[in-house]
């Protein structure tokens, strides 16, 4: 599949340019001090906080980065590779809030909700990967990241995407991960976990806990990637254009980071770059342009041979409505044109701040779409049909030929949401709408074979090494 591009050869290069000027010349704030000494020790200038990267070093280490990058599962029949088995699908993450699936009203996530979303995400084939959706309003307070954690372990095997805060949380995290992996040699051998951060906030600034967290990964050798988070208008340059140029120097100076850790660390191009909305300072991830960034943001990626993605896909809408399906769909349709790898997309609205279990459902089917439009068309012999075309002739049908009968169920992606029956028949199946048919087959799926997918003596073992741990478990829907 050839990919669209919004710029030019050009205007890549002259991207590249400027952010390498911009690396030399300006530099970041460093906050980390491990992090500015191994920057020194590599060859770039560090005064006080402040480190400078000079142009060659930035050339060499941004051509050690692997051109692929895996995502694990706990059953290896999930495991991902990027950009091979693009587009993969991750879902957006995070949220503080939920629409609760009975009443319908917004209120804050739960640890029981994450067991229901990861069941969800689960069963639904068009997810790849579970990138924790909800944040846990009941997990103690020295349990935070362990309690959104150990429901999605619980209740999903497909790789999980996880983050922490600081060091004393990542060490948790990983002591309930090769628990239940058997132990630490046998987790490192098939990583489930892919660790997600962003060491660098904008504008050019490397934090403390993040940065610490990206260096410890790299240097275990366990899956970790970035996420540059430029916001026109307010942390970045008020045009797209110096937008990309700062997000791309803020990107090099992360990648720097990771392969002067440990060389040869995979990483992934990953962004969410907006434009704000200069009425009011609204965080915009549901306008156009943020799919137009991450657009170039691919091509910036393709420039450096490094795979993709980023949180494409969004909406601003409070509601699962119109607005949220033309946001979603057309920044996810730029992104598989545009051939990104990656995308964090999936059941969130109101610019990250709330899941809902319907949106997650209606994301899946557009999933499924999207890798249909990244398949492409077939243009073997069989498929262009020469032969069947001469046989039927005008005025004939394809309708019971073998070619047609071998290709019904897999040429096109058959829809369960979208409705596609005649009006006649839509009002006796009881004329439902887009958001109850989603709805409907959300509480379908959490109320069919709930089983925890950790075995009983994995799952007391947890308990033993977590005194006070959340119950984690997935409750009916009532």
């Amino acid at each position: 599949m050839s990919f669209a591009t919004l710029l030019t050869q050009d205007q890549v290069q002259k991207i590249h340019d400027a952010s390498l000027e911009i690396l030399e010349e300006v530099g970041l704030k460093v906050r980390y001090e491990p992090a500015r000494e191994l920057f020194k020790e590599h060859g770039c200038s560090v005064e006080d906080e402040r480190v400078k990267f000079p142009r060659n070093i930035v050339e060499k280490y941004r051509k050690l980065v692997p051109s692929s990058f895996t995502f694990h599962a706990r059953d290896p029949k999930f495991d991902k590779t990027i950009p091979q088995d693009s587009p993969v699908i991750v879902t957006a993450s995070s949220a503080p809030d939920i629409i609760d699936p009975v009443t319908g009203k917004e209120r804050r996530a739960e640890s029981t909700d994450i067991a229901r979303i990861a069941h969800l995400i689960n069963e639904l084939s068009g997810y790849d990967v579970f990138s924790i959706s909800t944040l846990a309003d009941d997990a103690p307070p020295d349990q935070f990241t362990i309690s959104r954690l150990y429901p999605a372990i619980k209740y999903c095997v497909k790789p999980i995407r996880a983050t922490t805060t600081n060091m004393k949380d990542t060490l948790d995290m990983m002591k309930m991960a090769y628990i239940v992996a058997g132990g630490e040699e046998a987790y490192k051998e098939h990583p489930f976990l892919t660790h997600h951060y962003c060491p660098v906030v904008s504008p050019l600034t490397m934090d403390h806990l993040s940065t610490e967290n990206v260096m410890f990964f790299a240097k275990e050798g366990l899956p970790v990637y970035p996420t540059i988070v430029p916001n026109a208008g307010l942390t970045s340059p008020m045009s797209m254009s110096g937008t990309l140029v700062q997000g791309n120097a803020e990107f090099l100076s992360a990648l720097m980071l990771m392969q002067m850790t440990r060389e040869g660390t995979p990483t992934i191009y990953a962004t969410l770059g907006t434009v704000a909305d200069m009425r009011s300072g609204a965080y915009t991830s549901g306008a156009i342009e943020c799919g137009m960034l991450h657009m170039a943001f691919a091509q910036l990626a393709h420039f450096y041979n490094v795979p993709c993605g980023g949180y494409i896909g969004l909406t601003n809408s409070k509601l699962n409505d119109a607005q949220a399906g033309y946001e979603t769909g057309m920044s996810g349709i730029a992104g598989v044109l545009s051939g990104m790898d990656m995308f964090n997309i999936g059941g969130l609205i109101d610019a990250l701040k709330t899941f809902d279990f319907a949106k997650a459902v209606i994301d899946d089917e557009m999933a499924q779409m999207m890798k249909r439009m990244k398949r492409g068309i077939s243009f073997n012999d069989d498929d262009l049909a020469l032969g069947l075309i001469k046989e039927i002739g005008p005025g004939g049908s394809f309708i019971t030929a073998k070619h047609t009968i071998s290709r019904m169920k897999t040429e096109a992606v058959m829809t369960k949401i979208a409705d596609r029956d005649a009006r006649t028949i839509w009002e006796k199946k009881g004329a439902t709408d887009t958001q109850a048919k989603a709805m409907k087959k959300a509480k379908d799926i959490m109320t069919t074979n709930p089983t925890p997918l950790l075995s009983p003596e994995v799952d007391s073992a947890i308990r033993e090494a977590f005194p006070g741990l959340i119950a984690g478990e997935l409750l009916p829907i009532g």
